[in-house]
């Protein structure tokens, strides 16, 4: 491991160095950054700039040290989360070493760090990383059975993100099942259920990470009057999911992210076809025959059962639990069992195909592929390199609104709203006079236009990315998707500069996404404008009310 700490680090440096200097992207603007920036300012860790969500604070404490020792820059901050990720990928060669060998370790490390969802996150400030890295780290203690170094990584875990301690509490549960199974069933070495035998202190044990959380939880409603965060917080993320279709809906939408998005049906379906194929001889197993008649190979291991049926545990228990609660379904929730799935893929490869390593090269290939081209299908930009497509965007048109005037009021958007009026976020000098609506959608801007917003300039930006217009969604599943994910179509920049009696000065597409600067109109000259393009778009995107989207 020490030599494959510092491997890790290089290879993710010089991955990333393009990287590491962009201002703050979505939710790290619109939350994280401002919460580490106040911790690191008053020593506060209930944020003062921002609404506190009750996120634990570990992450937090994590940036603003980076920041105390290296300055408050970008760079120092995304170097921060670099080290977390090192972190985690080490933990990934570890884990996969430790229940298969060096060859699957090596390989599902480096698919790991690949895999554009991961890829992505491994410098952006956000908390599922370092809830990743932990929980992998617990869970290669647990399977070695170093109960206390299990315990504290998951602690720290829960401490990152509080949804990290469905990991312990499902292998509690885990524990519990088997015990309560008959040991007719359970006998036998090759069976899911066999395994280290815990005693029921080793069992409560798991359940030792939910205390420091809960003390987390019990300081904040101290200081604020609630547990779990805001009230439109918690309406967004727990009151407004607990409905039948909208769980069914983020279940099929969690088992696609699994098993199939950004190109991971490449290899989960490698996985399936090869599953067909009987295991290869492992010579480095051949055994001589008793009776002397030449040697007899035995095949390559598989996962133990048992392990695999840890695995699976934890990697339901998230599935389930992420597709009941969570208003936003975000890929990089999953962050830490998408390494488990990794695994178990590369280790039947190794063990049926005996061209696997070229097969986890095309993987690795088709991974690449998504992280630097949009795929033909909805996807949030921090999945991949979109994120920085959009980070280029923005900053783009926010030095153009500077050059423009720096007196204008500028209508538009979260996190645009922030980028403009918070300096520290790296998008502007000085902060921007803001009149912000919800989004770009039709009933939006119809409605600033009827309630005589003030501005001068408007800021608009692509907030979802949209399919090409051969690539439909079906109809069912744009009404699902308006109704319980706050799903909405922004009107072009040519169509919203109409409806809001504007002319565009500034138009920018990259990767999938645009943004544009308008110049308000006189309304006299406005009011005579037609608006053909407006209507039509309207019609379309107004045939089912479109909720406003939150954040």
């Amino acid at each position: 491991m020490l030599l494959v700490v510092p491997l890790i680090a290089a290879g993710l440096l010089a991955l990333h160095a393009p990287l590491l200097r962009l201002p703050y992207f979505w939710d790290e603007a619109g939350h994280y950054i401002p919460a580490a920036r106040d911790l690191l300012l008053s020593g506060d860790p209930i944020p003062r700039d921002t609404p506190s969500n009750a996120h634990p604070p570990l992450v937090m404490a994590w940036l603003a040290l980076f920041w105390k020792i290296f300055g408050f820059t970008p760079l120092a901050a995304r170097t921060g989360v670099l080290i977390l990720t090192t972190f985690g990928v080490a933990g990934v060669y570890r884990l996969a070493q430790q229940v298969t060998n060096s060859e699957v370790a090596v390989a599902a490390a480096i698919t790991t760090a690949f895999f554009p969802v991961f890829f992505a996150q491994t410098t952006l400030a956000h908390l599922d990383m370092a809830a990743a890295a932990f929980t992998i780290w617990a869970l290669a203690f647990y399977l070695e059975d170093k109960r206390r170094l299990a315990i504290l990584s998951f602690a720290l875990a829960a401490l990152a993100k509080e949804t990290a301690i469905i990991t312990p509490l499902a292998l509690a549960a885990w524990e519990i099942l088997r015990r309560a199974i008959p040991q007719s069933l359970a006998a036998g070495r090759e069976s899911p259920l066999a395994g280290v035998s815990h005693s029921w202190v080793q069992t409560a044990s798991l359940l030792l990470p939910v205390l420091p959380l809960a003390a987390w939880f019990a300081y904040h409603y101290a200081r604020t009057g609630y547990i779990f965060g805001n009230p439109e917080f918690v309406r967004y993320n727990v009151l407004s999911t607990l409905k039948p279709v909208r769980i069914l809906a983020a279940l099929l939408v969690r088992m696609w992210q699994l098993l199939g998005y950004m190109n991971m049906f490449v290899l989960s379906l490698a996985t399936l076809l090869a599953m067909r194929l009987p295991p290869l001889p492992d010579p480095a197993r051949a055994l001589r025959k008793a009776g002397g008649n030449g040697d007899r190979r035995l095949e390559r291991p598989r996962i133990a059962l048992a392990t695999q049926a840890v695995f699976g545990v934890v990697i339901l228990a998230y599935v389930v639990t992420l597709a009941v609660l969570g208003g936003a379904v975000l890929a990089r929730y999953l962050l830490p069992v998408y390494p488990l799935v990794i695994i178990l893929c590369v280790s039947t490869l190794w063990r049926r195909l005996p061209w696997w390593r070229a097969y986890v090269a095309v993987v690795c290939l088709g991974f690449a592929i998504a992280l630097l081209v949009p795929p033909p299908y909805r996807y949030a930009p921090e999945d991949n390199l979109g994120y920085a497509h959009y980070v280029r965007l923005h900053q783009s048109a926010a030095a153009h609104i500077e050059r423009q005037s720096s007196t204008a009021r500028v209508l538009t958007a979260w996190p645009a709203s922030d980028e403009l009026t918070k300096p520290y976020l790296g998008y502007v000098e000085r902060p921007v006079a803001v009149t912000r609506i919800e989004d770009f959608s039709p009933n939006q801007l119809l409605a600033a236009r009827a309630i005589g917003m003030d501005f001068d300039l408007a800021l608009l930006f692509s907030t979802k990315y949209e399919l090409p217009y051969w690539l439909p969604l079906p109809q069912w599943w744009q009404r699902i998707q308006q109704r319980y994910f706050g799903y909405h179509r922004d009107l072009d920049p040519a169509s919203a500069a109409e409806l809001l009696g504007a002319r565009i000065l500034y138009q920018r597409r990259s990767g999938g996404q645009w943004v544009a600067v308008l110049r308000r109109e006189h309304i006299e000259d406005a009011a005579i404008r037609p608006w053909p393009a407006v209507l039509e778009q309207l019609a379309r995107a107004t045939s089912a009310r479109i909720p406003p989207a939150s954040h």
